[in-house]
């Protein structure tokens, strides 16, 4: 199996925690040197292990800010 590596450039957000002390977050990280890009993924505490995820590139994650900004209208 491929060893992937990551490095956190930018935490953003916690969005939520399990019972367990998993977060589900949201960071810019680069994943094996490539360019920082914005991630949603869970990670166990510690950061030791983390789940399947979505990385955005900048203009994916504008295009995200922009639709849930018309979904929630009342918070912008």
């Amino acid at each position: 199996m491929k060893n992937i590596q990551h490095e956190i450039v930018k935490e953003i957000a916690v969005l939520s925690e399990s019972d367990s002390g998993y977060t589900k977050e949201i960071n810019l990280i680069s994943w094996n040197g490539e360019k920082p890009k914005y991630d949603i993924r869970s990670w166990s505490p510690g950061r030791e292990k983390c789940g399947k995820g979505i990385t955005l590139t900048e203009d994916e994650a504008k295009s995200l800010l922009l639709a849930l900004q018309k979904k929630f209208p009342s918070l912008v």
